[in-house]
């Protein structure tokens, strides 16, 4: 699906300039200066409750590197509600926005956004997920099925160190509405359909998760469980999913026995791990990813052109969308000091109470 995609350090070297580094101080360093900047930047965020990701961490990163390149921007969340979502898109196009940068809620309301931003000559990027047959001119992600891939070997590799016997497989998967959810899939299902067809798992409840609504997964997981007491490991989408698993395992005192994934590194993901109730996360620097896209809106808004570093294609009209796409990692419990050490979650938030002793135990400093 994907043409010259580079590893992650590859990725970074050829943004050069152009993309903002990881370090505390890349913003200044790397963003382009103020009095080039032309145009204005509108941020249309998801939502606050299927992770934490997008109010902890996107916001604060795009609005520090837009600011430090002296670029108005305007960032907002649609919460969910599709209706607002077309609503502030267009209330920033009125308002004099020139790009836009968008996580849609369903490739239908991204392809409607875009469609009414190229009417009044506004540039639109897809952040994180790709909008199919939206035609936005750029792409900023992850491989998304590279994250699907690190989830299914994970779940393996901690199953393999319990040494299970043909475990029986529940999948949790994310929102049907949702491009991402779909890649994830196709990766970890990639890894897990060999064990499978081996033998060596039995395929158990599979199910997708609207919204990625976190209560609603657990609703779910819990009919999962009841229609199969013996499931064996848990191929939950991403760290919310994989908590509403949890919860509904240790009302049967089963966490800790039943392997879970997740995504995104959230703290509570990361604590559910130094608990050792959650197998492994997939960690993706959202700082990268949101300096990339911060530099490819700041391009547009100045007229000009950004760097990529490979094509997405869209499946549904089979156009190649220009990308950066940035390379994720698998964390489990011996490299979770990876992510505090990368600045992405800090020590404070991580390391209260109880979990305290468990950071040490992790070599968390």
């Amino acid at each position: 699906m994907r043409k010259g995609i580079l590893t992650l350090t590859a990725t970074l070297a050829l943004l050069g300039s152009t993309v903002a580094a990881c370090g505390d101080d890349a913003a200044d360093t790397a963003a382009p200066s103020a009095d080039k900047a032309v145009g204005k930047i509108g941020v249309i965020l998801p939502d606050s409750k299927s992770s934490a990701r997008w109010e902890g961490a996107d916001r604060k990163y795009l609005k520090e590197a837009f600011d430090a390149a002296g670029v108005e921007s305007d960032i907002q969340n649609a919460q969910g509600d599709k209706s607002a979502f077309q609503t502030i898109a267009d209330q920033m196009i009125t308002n004099g926005a020139t790009v836009l940068l968008i996580v849609n809620l369903d490739s239908g309301t991204g392809k409607a956004v875009i469609e009414k931003a190229k009417t009044q000559g506004v540039a639109v990027i897809d952040y994180d997920r790709l909008t199919l047959g939206g035609g936005a001119e750029y792409y900023v992600s992850f491989d998304n099925t590279a994250v699907g891939k690190l989830q299914g070997e994970g779940l393996v590799k901690c199953l393999t160190d319990q040494k299970a016997e043909k475990p029986i497989i529940a999948e949790l998967n994310g929102s049907p509405t949702d491009n991402n959810a779909t890649l994830f899939k196709n990766g970890y299902d990639g890894v897990l359909q060999a064990k499978y067809d081996s033998g060596d798992y039995t395929k158990g409840p599979d199910q997708s998760v609207p919204d990625w609504d976190n209560t609603k997964a657990g609703t779910i997981f819990e009919q999962m469980l009841t229609s199969e007491p013996k499931i064996g490991g848990v191929l939950a989408a991403n760290d919310g999913l994989g908590n509403a698993a949890i919860a509904v395992l240790k009302k049967q005192k089963l966490n800790g026995q039943v392997p879970v994934t997740g995504q995104d590194a959230t703290v509570q993901g990361l604590q559910n791990i130094l608990a050792g109730d959650q197998c492994m996360t997939v960690y993706k620097a959202i700082k990268k990813e949101a300096d990339a896209a911060a530099s490819l809106a700041i391009s547009l808004a100045k007229g000009e052109k950004g760097t990529t570093n490979g094509t997405t294609k869209d499946s549904e009209t089979g156009a190649e969308v220009p990308s950066v796409l940035l390379e994720p990692q698998a964390i489990f419990k011996d490299n979770v000091k990876d992510v505090v050490t990368d600045g992405f979650v800090t020590k404070e938030e991580l390391c209260t109470g109880d979990f305290a002793k468990a950071c040490t135990e992790a070599g968390i400093q």
